[in-house]
């Protein structure tokens, strides 16, 4: 097995059957390795370091998801609050390339107990353990205002739009995406991983670490299912619109409709439909 871990891919022999004859070749499907995140910051009675997460992710963009996360998650709230981010190192200072280590600024403030959750996420459901809309709250947002709406049929073509940018995705068929659009479709961010939770926190940690707290662009397109926490990711980011390409859970209708963002599922060539947010879709022109 031969892993190239800048592109996200992985080479594997297998033997094909088609047309009623067998062949052994070389396969790519997507890399997928654990990722630990650990977070360092001063204490009252000195410096703390503890692990708060593992995550199983597609290799790239380590620093972003690690960052995108945090920032998710309430604990840093701009890229200020950031001193470095790196790449942890063994007793031989030779780098671990799957423990990321954030460092917070002396004096920003948080509740350590939060981190007594042991965080554990999956490629596939993100963090485990929030079983109740208490342990759910998103902290600090506001309801987005509505300060504009776009034409149904952009929306149509925004998946094909998000499928075509997926380099991994053309080569593996094994990634989910987390693409950003302008209000008139333009492509202007997109990151791939093997989960939905991780695309999305490395799109929203590479524009906080370039010191963005508020995403521009305005239209996120998610390649799978729209659950909470991707739309509560988006809503920590000030992301007023979610086309997801499959279908949003009820506690995902539930907190885009209560903070005033627009949340489409189920997105195809010839429609889609509308779960929280209708002010942002135009009506459109009866033809004549």
């Amino acid at each position: 097995m031969t892993a190239e871990r800048a592109t996200g891919n992985v080479s594997v022999p297998i033997t094909r059957f088609r047309a009623g004859a067998w062949s052994a070749v070389e396969d790519t499907v997507a890399a997928e390795e654990p990722l630990e995140v650990r977070l360092r910051w001063q204490g009252p009675s000195g410096v703390e370091q503890r692990s708060i997460a593992v995550t199983m992710r597609t290799p790239g963009s380590d620093f972003e998801l690690a960052t995108g996360f945090l920032f998710g998650e309430g604990i840093v709230r701009s890229r200020e609050d950031i001193i470095d981010v790196s790449y942890c190192t063994d007793a031989g200072e030779e780098q671990l390339q799957n423990v990321v280590l954030v460092t917070l600024r002396p004096g920003l403030t948080f509740d350590p107990a939060r981190l007594e959750r042991n965080f554990y996420t999956t490629s596939s459901c993100g963090i485990c353990g929030k079983a109740t809309l208490e342990a759910l709250e998103v902290q600090g947002c506001e309801v987005l205002p509505a300060e504009w709406a776009v034409q149904p049929y952009l929306i149509c073509l925004l998946p094909r739009a998000l499928r075509e940018a997926q380099v991994v995705f053309s080569r593996t068929g094994g990634l989910h995406a987390a693409g950003l659009f302008s209000r008139d479709g333009a492509l202007l961010d997109l990151f791939e991983d093997v989960g939905r939770h991780n695309a999305l926190d490395k799109l929203i940690g590479s524009h906080v670490l370039a010191g963005q707290t508020r995403i521009p662009g305005g239209i996120l397109v998610l390649s799978g299912r729209a659950s909470f926490e991707l739309v509560q990711k988006a809503l920590m980011a000030r992301i007023p619109f979610i086309a997801a390409v499959g279908a949003p859970s009820s506690l995902a209708v539930q907190l885009a409709d209560g903070f005033g963002q627009t949340l489409l599922g189920f997105v195809r060539e010839d429609g889609f439909n509308i779960y929280a947010g209708r002010q942002r879709i135009e009506t459109p022109r009866a033809p004549g």
